[in-house]
């Protein structure tokens, strides 16, 4: 939760300036170290490394920063493991498709030749570039070298050139601040760091070289503004006041001159639902795209209720208003599913680790189909946001979901003036097979001699529905019926 700081004094800013460029130095040098041990890291190199920080500010600071640091680390090799999985994949499209005559077309799920001898040839070099890449980001991972600067890439780069970038200094020093430190459960109001109290108060724990700066006991500065956290505030009092854990992060924006304090902790599992009791009240089936979801309401037999909703997002500009948009999306979903009574949500498990090369789709098809879809920050999102609201998720395969959408329900569920778009019909399949229906709205006759010994004809169909599944009855009389039918 982020809320911001209102009322700072001048001493107050000086405060958090001194104290937030001295930690930053020490995260800085500690990164360093954490970094040039690589793979040889220990608990107890751990323990030298938070030794050192602890003579400049205090144990606790130095038990966050050293956490930091490995933490930044840990995520840098994840970084390289990903990146060697995209190169791999990218060198065996490159390869198969080299290896096929120029202009073959490609079968179903597999790409075929280059349209050109010089885009043949073009390729044939990127393939290089990509062996070499490979090859250099192996090394790196095999040494246990990471590449990674406090503040970013984007700032790192753009710190030479100030003014070409249209970045300040500040922006680039405080990027490198650190005044975060994590909770501890049975401290007093979780935090002896960086310590909230409920009703707003602020105090931070002042380290060793700006400790004359305090105007508390204990070497601690109490700010003057207050912190008011109007999301989820109540159950960040309820920990505050059962002094359990919670972390606390200040930070500036210098673009708006903005002071802002962050609170985290950490929730317990989510509890797992058994999949009939989630489906026992239906199930919505969402469709993910690039802009919108497409939901729907099922029964429990897999039929559709209604029409679908769309709920669409702008993934276009800054990266908190798209977290934003997507957030909005999520909680107008969750708020109808909640409206409809119905505990379980169907969407796909979409996984793009295979085909997320340009050269499978192409630069400018793949910027549109792949990464404008956010599967990533949905899941995450979404995940956290349903167990908050009890509602259960059920992923389900992605494969052919679109295609039978659009040839089993795409015209049967569209009326003259109202027509099913084909991410609604597949948000309608992801649903059904959620609960174990097939895409196909009704499945063929059965194979002996068209009657019930095969079983139900329809998918729909059950042992409690009368006459459903019965032959006609035969038609006697005139059809007029004028006549009575003869008594045989």
């Amino acid at each position: 939760m982020r809320t911001r700081l209102k009322g700072l004094t001048a001493r107050d800013e000086e405060v958090l300036r001194r104290v937030g460029a001295h930690l930053g130095s020490l995260a800085s040098r500690d990164l360093k170290v954490r970094c040039g041990d690589g793979l040889g890291h220990s608990a107890r190199r751990w323990a030298e490394r938070k030794r050192e920080p602890t003579a400049g500010s205090s144990s606790r600071w130095a038990g966050a920063i050293t956490k930091a640091s490995h933490d930044q680390w840990a995520l840098a090799r994840r970084s390289q493991t990903s990146h060697i999985t995209t190169l791999d994949a990218a060198i065996t499209t490159i390869t198969g498709r080299l290896a096929l005559p120029v202009g073959q077309k490609g079968a179903r799920g597999v790409p075929g030749g280059y349209r050109s001898a010089a885009e043949w040839f073009g390729k044939s070099r990127r393939l290089t570039v990509l062996k070499q890449r490979r090859q250099q980001v192996a090394a790196d991972r095999a040494d246990g070298r990471v590449r990674v600067v406090r503040g970013g890439k984007a700032l790192a780069r753009g710190r030479h050139q100030l003014e070409a970038a249209g970045m300040s200094e500040e922006r680039w020093e405080a990027a490198r601040w650190f005044l975060s430190a994590d909770g501890e459960t049975g401290k007093r109001y979780g935090n002896e760091t960086l310590r909230v109290t409920p009703d707003g108060q602020v105090s931070i724990k002042l380290p060793a070289p700006p400790a004359g700066l305090a105007n508390a006991p204990h070497g601690r500065y109490t700010l003057a503004a207050r912190a008011c956290f109007a999301h989820r505030g109540r159950e960040w009092a309820d920990r505050v006041e059962a002094d359990r854990a919670v972390a606390y992060r200040i930070h500036l924006d210098p673009a708006r001159d903005r002071w802002y304090v962050d609170a985290s902790w950490q929730r317990t599992p989510a509890r797992v639902v058994p999949l009939e009791a989630a489906l026992a009240a239906g199930v919505v089936g969402v469709d993910t795209n690039a802009d919108h979801l497409a939901a729907w309401h099922l029964n429990t037999r897999g039929n559709p209720i209604g029409r679908p909703r769309r709920f669409s997002y702008d993934l276009s500009g800054s990266a908190p208003h798209r977290d934003a948009q997507l957030r909005h999306a999520l909680t107008r979903l969750l708020h109808w599913t909640r409206h409809l009574g119905v505990a379980a949500i169907a969407i796909e498990d979409l996984d793009f680790t295979d085909v997320k090369t340009r050269e499978r789709h192409g630069r400018r098809r793949l910027r549109q189909v792949v990464h404008g879809i956010p599967t990533g920050r949905l899941k995450a999102r979404l995940v956290s946001m349903a167990a908050e609201q009890g509602i259960a998720l059920v992923a389900v395969d992605a494969a052919y979901t679109s295609r039978w959408g659009a040839r089993y329900w795409q015209q049967a569920t569209s009326t003259r003036k109202i027509k099913t778009s084909r991410h609604e019909a597949a948000s309608l399949v992801i649903g059904r097979r959620a609960q174990g229906h097939g895409a196909r709205r009704r499945t063929a006759p059965p194979p002996h001699h068209q009657s019930d010994d095969a079983g139900h004809r329809t998918v729909q169909a059950r042992h409690h529905d009368p006459r459903r599944e019965e032959p006609r009855p035969a038609r006697t009389g005139g059809r007029t019926r004028s006549a009575a039918p003869p008594g045989a």
